[in-house]
C-alpha cells in the first residue's frame, strides 16, 4: 500500500501540523470547528521531503493521488477545473510546519483560462472581475511556476495605467484588463518560446511542484537560517477553492490579529481592502484600511469576523494571525496561526493570558522564545531631543534605528555584514529582500500597511519598521529619496522611530532600554522554574552594575587582562614586560597592584553579596607590546635619522624584548597559567589585589562578595597545584595582616581538551570548574575562530556542511562531549565541585539546553544576554521535563 500523500481538509486537525503544515492543519481545524473555510485538500510535507530526497522526482503515486483528490474535490464543489460551465478555480499555497510568512510561493486563480473566463464573468455578472482574475493568474503563474521576471508584467501594468490615466489597479475597466491579459499572455509566450501550458490540470501539477521548489529558494533558506528552522521539514501544499475579494465593493480581503502584534494590547488589529485579493494586502501594493472601518463597509461580515477571532484565540489559547476573504458579503477564513509578535507583545500577551486564566505560568514561558527578549534590550530615541520628522508613515514595528540610507537589499546585506548600520528604503519589500532586512538596522517603505510583508518580517526579527510613508518618492536608479523638498542620497543618515512612524534625516541620540512590568513579571516566572544559575561576564564596575540590574546572580568571569589596555595602564605593563630581573619586575608589579585593586573594588561594590569569579591574567604578553615588524622599522628609522641615543636605546630594549616574547603561535604559547608558572610574582600580585579589594569593600560596605579566583589554561594537575599554592599564600597573608577571615574558592577554567580528559585529576586541586567553551571549541576543532568565521566557516554553513556556527552554538557531538566528560569525571573525584560555563555559549539558548542536560550549576554570559539566559534556562528545564514524560 503506497504512502498517503493527500488529505482532504475534512480529514485533518490541528494535531497534524508536522504532516499538513501549519496552514493545512489550521484550516482543517477551523473546518472541524464549523468556521467557514473554502473546501480543498492538502499535499503533505512528506511528499515534499521525498521529492527533495529524490532529486526533484515526485514519489510514486503522488500524481495519481492528486488527481483522485481533485476528482473528490470537484464532486463536492459541483464544479470542474477549467470547465467552460461552472468552472472550479483554486489557490495553491505553501504551508510550512513552522510559520515562514511570505518566504514561499502562492498561485491564485488557477483554473481560469480562455475556455472558462466567460463562464466566470457570467456567473459573477461582473466581466471586470473575471478579467482581473485572469490577468492576476497569468502574472502569478508566470513568475512562480515558469520563473519569469516579475518586472516584465509589472512594467506592462504600469504602462497600461499610464495610458489609461489610472492611479490604481482598480481604476482599470474590464476592457482595459482584457487588453492587459492579452498582453500578459503574449509576454509569457515570448519569454517561454510559445511553451505556455494551457491545460489547468497540468498547471495544477506544475504549481504543486513550484511550491515544493520554493522550499529551497534563497529567501526561504535565509529565513530558516536566521530562525534556526531545519531544512529537512519541507512544506505542505494546500489546494483550496478560490473565494474572491475582488468581486466588487461588497467583497474584500484582509489580515487580522486577535491582539496587537506590536504591543500585545488586547484590541482589534488588522487591515482590509475592498475589491482586492490577498496578495494586495501582504505585498503592500495598495495601502489598506484599518479593520475597524470594515464595520461600516461590511457590517455583517465584520461581526462574524470578530466572533471568529475570539473563538479561535480561545480555542488555541494564544494570539492568532488570520487571513480572510469576504465574497459578496459572505465571510471565509483562509488561515489561522499563532501570530508573529514583538518581544514586548509576546510578554504582554503571555502575562494577560495567564491573568485571564487561559494558560499557566509554565505555558507562558514555553511560548516565548528567549532570543526575542533581545529586542527589548536595544536603545530607543531619547525623548528629550527635539527634531522635526521629514515624513511619517505607519508604526509597523517598534524601536529605533539609525543608519545610512540604502535602496536595495543587496547593498543593505553587503554593508550591514561589514558592520555598517544601514536603513533599507524600498517602495515595498518583497520576500526576496529578506537578506537585506536581516542586515539592516531598520526598514522604511513607501507602500504597504501594518500587516504588509515588511511589517511582519521586521517584527519577527525585532527590526524597527516604518511602512506606507506614501509621500516619499524613491528613485532606485539615482539612489535617492525625495520628500517635501528634501533629498536623501544613499549613505545619508536617517533615524527611524518604528514606534511612532516618524523618519528624521539626522542621527538622533538613543537611550538605553527600559524594562517594563511585563518583562519583569514573565522573566520572574522563568526564575521560579529554572535550575541553572545565571551569572555575567563583566570586567568593570559599570558592566557589573548593569549585569546585576538585568538579574545576574554573580560574575562568572572577570577578565583581568582587559583592565590594562588603556593608555594610563599600558606603561606599567610595558615596564613589567621589559623587566630584566625579578627585582625590576616587582617594582612594576607594585605599580600595577593598586590599579588592579581599584578595578576589583568597583566590581565587588556593584556585586556585594554575590559570587564573583576573577580569572588571573590570561593572554600572551605580546598583546601588550608593539608588533615585531612595526617596532623593528621604528628602530631602523630612528637609527637612520640619528635619534636621541637615550630614546633609541629604550626602543632597542623594547625591540629585544618583543623578539624574545615573539612566538609562532602565541595563542598556544606562553599564556594563562604558563605565564604564572614562569613569573610567580604575577599571580601573587593579582591575588593580593583581589584580597585587598574584597577587604576594602567589606570594611566600607559591611559586606563583600563571595570570592572565587580562577586559574586559566590548565591542562596539568601540577599547574593548578602550584598556582593554587601561590594564590592561597598571598590571600591568606593579606587576610592575616588585616586580621580578617574571608571564605574564598580557587578553581580553574577548562578550555583545553586534555583538561576535560583528565578532569578527575585536576578536580583534586579545584573548588570549581568553569568551561571556557570559546577556547575549548578552538582547541578541540583545531581552528582559529577569527580566521574560520571570516573564511571557510560561513561557506560550511551555507553548504550545509555544518548546521550552526560552533562558536555561536556549542558543538554537542564534539566539544559538548568534552564538557559532559569533564563534568562527570570532575564531580566523581570531587563531589563538592561546582561546574559552570563562561564562554559565549553561556548566553545561547540552544547551548543552554545542552548545559541543562549535562547538569551544570550555572552559565555566565555578557550582561545584556542575562535575561535571555534566565529565560532559556527555564525553557530548557521545561523541555527536559516534557521529554521525560
Amino acid at each position: 500500500m503506497s504512502e498517503k500523500y493527500i488529505y482532504d481538509l475534512s480529514e485533518g486537525d490541528a494535531s497534524m501540523k508536522s504532516l499538513l503544515g501549519g496552514k493545512g492543519a489550521g484550516v482543517a481545524e477551523m473546518m472541524r470547528l464549523g468556521v467557514p473555510v473554502p473546501d480543498g485538500f492538502t499535499v503533505t510535507t512528506q511528499a515534499c521531503i521525498e521529492t527533495m530526497n529524490n532529486g526533484g522526482t515526485w514519489p510514486a503515486g503522488l500524481r495519481d493521488q492528486i488527481s483522485d483528490a481533485l476528482a473528490r474535490f470537484e464532486e463536492r464543489a459541483g464544479r470542474k477545473l477549467g470547465a467552460s460551465e461552472k468552472p472550479l478555480l483554486v489557490s495553491v499555497r505553501s504551508g510550512a510546519v513552522v510559520s515562514m510568512p511570505g518566504m514561499m510561493d502562492t498561485i491564485l486563480n488557477l483554473g481560469i483560462s480562455d475556455e472558462s473566463v466567460s463562464a466566470v464573468a457570467a456567473e459573477a455578472n461582473n466581466e471586470r472581475f473575471a478579467w482581473d482574475c485572469y490577468r492576476r493568474f497569468i502574472q502569478m503563474y508566470g513568475e512562480v511556476v515558469e520563473g519569469l521576471d516579475a518586472h516584465i508584467y509589472e512594467d506592462a501594468l504600469t504602462a497600461m495605467k499610464q495610458r489609461k490615466g489610472a492611479s490604481q489597479d482598480t481604476d482599470l475597466t474590464a476592457e482595459d484588463l482584457k487588453e492587459l491579459t492579452t498582453e500578459f499572455k503574449q509576454i509569457s509566450d515570448d519569454a517561454l518560446g510559445g511553451a505556455w501550458p494551457s491545460d489547468p490540470r497540468e498547471q495544477l501539477m506544475r504549481a504543486v511542484e513550484a511550491v515544493f521548489n520554493s522550499w529551497q529558494n534563497p529567501r526561504a533558506k535565509v529565513y530558516r537560517k536566521a530562525n534556526h528552522i531545519s531544512d529537512d521539514l519541507g512544506t505542505a501544499v494546500n489546494v483550496m477553492q478560490m473565494v474572491f475579494g475582488n468581486r466588487g465593493e461588497t467583497s474584500a480581503t484582509g489580515v487580522c490579529f486577535t491582539r496587537n502584534p506590536s504591543t500585545g494590547e488586547n484590541a482589534l488589529y488588522g487591515e482590509f481592502l475592498t475589491n482586492a485579493q490577498g496578495e494586495d494586502v501582504v505585498a503592500g501594493i495598495r495601502t489598506p484600511r484599518p479593520l475597524i472601518e470594515m464595520k461600516e463597509v461590511l457590517p455583517q461580515a465584520y461581526g462574524e469576523l470578530v466572533d471568529t477571532m475570539h473563538k479561535m484565540e480561545t480555542h488555541y489559547r494564544d494570539m492568532q494571525d488570520m487571513e480572510f476573504t469576504v465574497e459578496n458579503g459572505k465571510l471565509y477564513m483562509l488561515q489561522t496561526r499563532n501570530g508573529k509578535r514583538t518581544a514586548a507583545a509576546a510578554l504582554k500577551v503571555a502575562s494577560d493570558l495567564v491573568d485571564e486564566g487561559l494558560i499557566d505560568k509554565e505555558e507562558a514561558v514555553r511560548r516565548i522564545e528567549p532570543d526575542q527578549l533581545d529586542q527589548l534590550l536595544h536603545p530607543a530615541i531619547d525623548p528629550g531631543q527635539s527634531a522635526t520628522p521629514i515624513t511619517k508613515g505607519l508604526p509597523a514595528s517598534p524601536g529605533a534605528a539609525v543608519g545610512a540610507a540604502v535602496f536595495d537589499a543587496d547593498t543593505a546585506a553587503e554593508r550591514g555584514e561589514a558592520g555598517e548600520p544601514v536603513v533599507l528604503i524600498r517602495f515595498e519589500t518583497t520576500p526576496d529582500d529578506i537578506h537585506g532586512v536581516l542586515q539592516a538596522q531598520g526598514v522604511l517603505t513607501a507602500h504597504g500597511g501594518m500587516t504588509s510583508h515588511a511589517a511582519v518580517v521586521a517584527r519577527g526579527f525585532g527590526k524597527p519598521c516604518v511602512a506606507g510613508a506614501t509621500d516619499i518618492k524613491i528613485d532606485t536608479e539615482a539612489k535617492t529619496m525625495t520628500v517635501g523638498g528634501i533629498t536623501v542620497h544613499e549613505g545619508d543618515t536617517l533615524t527611524l522611530n518604528g514606534s511612532t512612524g516618524e523618519v528624521f534625516n539626522t542621527a538622533l541620540k538613543l537611550i538605553p532600554p527600559r524594562l517594563n512590568e511585563d518583562f519583569l513579571k514573565v522573566v520572574g516566572w522563568a526564575d521560579e522554574i529554572r535550575d541553572l544559575g545565571v551569572e555575567a561576564n563583566a570586567d568593570n564596575g559599570t558592566d557589573a552594575a548593569k549585569a546585576r540590574e538585568l538579574g545576574a546572580e554573580g560574575i562568572g568571569l572577570c577578565r583581568t587582562e582587559h583592565m590594562f589596555f588603556g593608555d594610563d595602564r599600558l606603561p606599567a605593563m610595558h615596564e613589567m614586560i621589559l623587566s630584566e630581573n625579578d627585582e625590576q619586575r616587582q617594582v612594576a608589579l607594585d605599580k600595577i597592584l593598586p590599579m588592579q585593586q581599584s578595578d576589583f573594588e568597583a566590581i565587588f561594590t556593584a556585586m556585594k553579596g554575590l559570587p564573583v569569579t576573577v580569572r588571573l591574567l590570561d593572554p600572551p604578553l605580546h598583546e601588550f607590546m608593539p608588533d615585531l615588524v612595526t617596532q623593528a622599522l621604528k628602530v631602523q628609522e630612528m637609527e637612520l635619522k640619528g635619534a636621541d641615543p637615550t630614546k633609541l636605546a629604550e626602543e632597542r630594549r623594547t625591540l629585544a624584548q618583543v623578539k624574545k616574547l615573539h612566538e609562532q603561535n602565541p595563542m598556544l604559547g606562553t599564556r594563562g597559567c604558563r605565564l604564572g608558572m614562569l613569573y610567580p610574582q604575577i599571580p601573587d600580585m593579582q591575588a593580593r589585589a583581589i584580597a585587598r579589594a574584597a577587604l576594602a569593600v567589606l570594611d566600607r560596605e559591611g559586606e563583600t562578595v563571595d570570592l572565587q579566583i580562577m586559574v586559566p589554561l590548565v591542562h596539568l594537575r601540577q599547574e593548578l597545584q602550584r598556582q593554587r599554592e601561590i594564590v592561597v599564600a598571598a590571600v591568606d597573608d593579606e587576610l592575616d595582616k588585616a586580621g580578617q577571615k574571608l571564605d574564598y574558592l580557587v578553581g580553574t577554567m577548562i578550555e583545553l581538551p586534555r583538561a576535560a580528559l583528565v578532569a578527575d585529576q585536576i578536580a583534586q586541586e579545584a573548588d570549581f570548574f568553569s568551561f571556557g567553551t570559546n577556547d575549548l571549541t578552538q582547541t578541540t576543532l583545531g581552528i582559529s575562530r577569527d580566521d574560520a568565521e571570516n573564511g571557510f566557516l560561513g561557506w560550511y554553513e551555507a553548504q550545509g556542511v555544518v548546521k550552526r556556527d560552533p562558536f555561536a552554538t556549542i558543538d554537542v557531538d564534539g566539544v559538548g562531549q568534552l564538557v559532559r566528560m569533564g563534568t562527570e569525571k570532575g564531580r566523581a573525584a570531587n563531589p563538592k565541585l561546582s561546574v559552570g560555563v563562561c564562554g559565549e555559549h553561556g548566553g545561547d539558548p540552544d547551548s543552554i539546553a545542552f548545559f541543562q542536560s549535562v547538569g551544570l550549576d550555572y552559565v555566565s554570559c555578557s550582561p545584556f544576554r542575562v535575561p535571555i539566559a534566565r529565560f532559556a534556562a527555564a525553557k530548557a528545564k521545561l523541555a527536559q521535563a516534557d521529554a521525560s514524560k
